[in-house]
């Protein structure tokens, strides 16, 4: 699947969706606008790289200081509360670490039609910065094919 295809399914279904990326930078959501016709379904996208503004965008500080910014209910957070502000369909939320001896990267989408939560966990292969981050993306586009799209 490719990211095309996200794209063309949301716009069919009418499935508005928002990002809020960490590790990521903004990369799903800056290659979701390189597709014609994104505009029609993305609502909105935050880059919440530190805690101080995950927590602006409603991720609970317990939440955080209890499983830190690289787990499931910290990504869980970011998903739901990007949907609720943007008032969008599907969120997603990214955080992990591109660096380090424990590389890896959850990633969760929120589907507020059925408050359901859909998870991966990325264990990073790659090397280059550029890379890891594109493998993030590839996981996307799995999970969401095997949740959204089933």
């Amino acid at each position: 699947m490719v990211l095309e295809d996200v794209v063309r399914y949301l716009i069919k279904n009418k499935i508005t969706i928002a990002t809020m990326e960490s590790c990521t930078g903004g990369l799903l959501a800056s290659m979701l606008t390189d597709i014609e016709g994104a505009s029609a379904i993305l609502k909105f996208s935050a880059v919440t790289y530190s805690s101080q503004y995950k927590e602006y965008m409603g991720v609970k500080k317990e939440t955080i200081d209890k499983y830190t910014v690289y787990s499931k209910e910290v990504v869980e957070e970011m998903a739901y509360n990007i949907a609720k502000v943007a008032q969008s369909i599907i969120g997603v939320g990214i955080s992990g670490q591109l660096s380090g001896n424990e590389k890896g990267v959850y990633l969760c989408i929120y589907d507020t039609r059925l408050r359901q939560y859909y998870h991966d966990y990325v264990e990073i292969k790659e090397e280059v910065r550029t890379k890891e981050k594109l493998e993030v993306i590839e996981a996307f586009k799995k999970l969401f094919n095997s949740t959204i799209k089933e």
